[in-house]
């Protein structure tokens, strides 16, 4: 995340500001506003070269007060124990958001996959596991990939799990490949859950989705099937922000008259990063890479990095944007949130819009408990079913009680946890 900014600061800035209107005792406070347990561990792997190379790696557990953590592992050269508290963080007010039986975890490691073979990869995988084996667990904590992690990584963590404890155990990490305990659905989940809402959204605007233009930041897997759904939806998708590992900078990739998904998928490398050569070669014009902030579209939808809408890039949103919807985790700072209200747009937050990753880890865990399978139709309509009973709760507060749709969020999730953790007499 960006130098100098603290995630975990801007969570907990978030949680205080609800707590405070909920009147919750300083105990509760105190609980819900710090992770229950962390990890800190270091990864000795022996590199393709010979030598060994040292990786640190992190796991906190927020609060399992709903259920058993959940949240994916992260793999990412800027990766602070800051960070992983704030994913951690998020991930309980996400589960309990869209009211699913779970809590919140996050893990990750320092090291950047895009530089490292297949093999020193697994290594780090098979290492990570090996560190926090007694604290994980099906039952404990549930990992999932995340940024620069993939199912593959995923399978390579199940099986040291299992060598290690001696049993089958297909539920004890989510995001898996098909055919190795991975549900139908999933890679398309957080993507499509992002748009779903939207469409809810737009419904109770009164504006027809094929009439909406759009601007994407980021290009991952979360972004790609967000752009994906919105284009079969009938969306104009006019501007895409993404990385260009050659260049080691951002750019924005314009096309006033819409993108074609497909093609830019064919010049785009599996880390969801554009050849901007090739780019140029198809008619697409190069803008700086915060520039899809600045777009005259509906809706903007920042689905890559935290703190990427402040209290510098807010008032550059134009006048014409009708509503954010926030497929990244913590894109937007309280700051930036001050700005967005004075200019009247509608706003899906994160732990909701992007709930459908979890929600879909979710339905692969329960199929793996109960050894079944349903087909894609069946996870999707269980998707979209969850994304838009969440939404509608969080929007129908806000606009009953005259909300901001963030604090209206927060109102439903901090209240779940909180009268859990107060149930089972921890506070």
């Amino acid at each position: 995340m960006s130098s100098g900014f603290n995630a975990f600061q801007m969570a907990q800035q978030q949680f205080d500001a609800i707590a405070n209107k909920l009147d919750l005792d300083q105990a509760t406070k105190d609980l819900l506003r710090n992770p229950m347990r962390e990890y800190h561990f270091s990864i000795p792997v022996r590199m393709d070269d010979g030598k060994y190379k040292v990786f640190f790696g992190f796991r906190v557990l927020h609060n399992d007060a709903r259920g058993p953590g959940k949240g994916g592992i992260r793999f990412d050269p800027h990766e602070t124990v800051d960070d992983v508290r704030a994913l951690a963080t998020w991930m309980t007010w996400k589960t309990a958001v869209v009211d699913i039986p779970l809590g919140g975890g996050k893990g990750g490691v320092i090291c950047d996959p895009r530089e490292m073979s297949p093999r020193e990869v697994e290594a780090i995988c098979r290492g990570y596991i090996r560190q926090v084996v007694k604290n994980v667990g099906p039952l404990q904590d549930v990992p999932a990939p995340d940024v620069m992690t993939t199912g593959q990584y995923m399978l390579w963590m199940l099986d040291e799990y299992e060598t290690i404890v001696g049993e089958k155990s297909p539920g004890f990490i989510t995001g898996k490949p098909l055919g190795s305990g991975g549900s139908l659905g999933r890679t398309e989940a957080t993507g499509y859950g992002v748009i779903y809402c939207v469409r809810e959204a737009l419904k109770e605007l009164n504006i027809d989705i094929k009439n909406t233009t759009a601007s994407f930041q980021g290009f991952g897997n979360v972004s790609q099937h967000a752009i994906k759904l919105y284009d079969q939806y009938g969306g104009t998708i006019k501007a895409i922000s993404s990385w260009d590992n050659n260049a080691k900078t951002a750019y924005t990739y314009l096309k006033k008259d819409g993108i074609n998904v497909e093609e830019l998928l064919g010049i785009t490398d599996r880390f969801g990063q554009i050849d901007t050569d090739k780019a140029k070669d198809l008619g697409y014009e190069i803008l700086p890479g915060s520039a899809w902030i600045e777009q005259d579209v509906d809706i903007i939808i920042p689905a890559a990095l935290a703190n990427q809408i402040n209290a510098d890039t807010a008032p550059r949103i134009s006048p014409a944007v009708k509503m954010l919807a926030e497929g990244a985790n913590g894109p937007t700072t309280p700051e930036a949130d001050e700005i967005i209200k004075s200019k009247g747009l509608w706003v899906i937050p994160d732990f909701l819009a992007n709930a459908g990753g979890v929600t879909c880890s979710y339905f692969e865990q329960v199929q793996c408990n109960m050894n079944f399978f349903w087909e894609k139709d069946e996870v999707l309509t269980k998707l979209d079913a969850k994304m838009t009973n969440a939404y509608k709760a969080v929007s129908d507060l806000a606009r009953s009680k005259k909300l901001y749709p963030r604090d209206a969020a927060y109102h439903i999730s901090i209240q779940r946890v909180a009268d859990a953790c107060k149930k089972r007499g921890w506070v």
